[in-house]
């Protein structure tokens, strides 16, 4: 009789965290980093070209502007990676060696939002100090820690009342958490947000696609970017459908309410922080929840000047 009530226990606990997925994760997209450990300028290393498209991806290196775009495929450690990894280092607070080193390798192996650090430029997500300088040519915005997109975009005064919807096939079980993060930035902003009846007339769009679907940022299964959403007004909003999602914290899941306060920091007009407290932080771990933190309130009252 004690080890059925154990067992019905058990089984309580498991369904106050819903856990739900085709699979669980497997071998990460980013798995390849580890290889890499310790490679340096001047080598010669395979797998280097996927570091660089790794890079490339999150708006850190880019070699459009190089005669013959030399290096762009190759395995070589050239001078503009070398770069483009100190860069990184130092948007996420590590010592800027330009060596791919462990912390390095294990905070880029780390599954995150697919959304960009870098538009467009080499500048850097965090200053030391609070700035209304803009660095380089159409970049991300810096002031303090947090960051926002290319020409600020931000939506209107008249659109403050933003109305969300759900597309087709997205699973009854992330409604109420999606539902929860938007009541999160209302009470902590001059925004409301309310559910539309007929999704297709939402000024915001949640959803659930796998690899490529068309809106020219593929997902890469399980363990690597996780979700992603656009700059104002566009209002899309997407997670991986192939990544084991859950309903509070659950080891080896990622939480949806956790994941829709970041996406929705987007859909607002936030980039992503050096801060790691911060919601808007691009690295989001499984197994834990996190919530509105200072340095997000603090972006977007700077972005609306509220």
């Amino acid at each position: 009789m004690a080890f059925e009530a154990f067992v019905l226990v058990i089984c309580l606990l498991s369904l106050s965290h819903a856990t739900f997925a085709e699979k669980e994760n497997s071998s990460s997209p980013f798995g390849f980093l580890k290889h890499l450990e310790g490679c340096h300028k001047g080598e010669k290393v395979k797998g280097i070209h996927d570091l660089k498209k790794y890079l490339e991806n999150f708006g850190y290196l880019s070699y459009q502007n190089v005669k013959n775009n030399s290096h762009a495929n190759d395995d070589d450690f050239d001078d503009l990676l070398e770069s483009a990894i100190k860069t990184y280092q130092l948007n996420y607070n590590l010592k800027s060696t330009g060596t791919l080193d462990a912390k390095t390798v294990s905070k880029m192996m780390t599954p995150r939002c697919g959304v960009a650090d870098i538009v467009n430029g080499t500048t850097r997500m965090r200053s030391g100090k609070k700035s209304n300088h803009q660095h380089g040519r159409g970049n991300l915005h810096i002031v303090g820690h947090y960051a926002f997109f290319p020409g600020y975009p931000k939506w209107p005064s008249n659109k403050y009342q933003l109305t969300y919807g759900f597309l087709p096939g997205t699973p009854s079980e992330a409604m109420n958490p999606v539902s929860k993060a938007f009541q999160t930035w209302a009470s902590n902003t001059h925004f409301a947000f309310s559910q539309a009846q007929d999704y297709t007339n939402a000024d915001l769009k949640i959803g659930f696609h796998r690899r490529d679907h068309g809106d020219g940022s593929a997902f890469d299964g399980p363990g690597g970017t996780l979700a992603h959403a656009f700059a104002p007004t566009d209002g899309r909003f997407h997670y991986d459908a192939d990544e084991t999602w859950s309903v509070g914290a659950v080891p080896n899941a990622f939480d949806l309410e956790t994941v829709a306060l970041h996406e929705i920091g987007h859909l607002l007009g936030l980039g992503h922080s050096s801060v790691e407290g911060a919601i808007m932080y691009s690295g989001i771990a499984a197994g834990v929840t996190k919530g509105l933190h200072g340095d997000d309130i603090q972006g977007i009252k700077a972005l609306y000047n509220a």
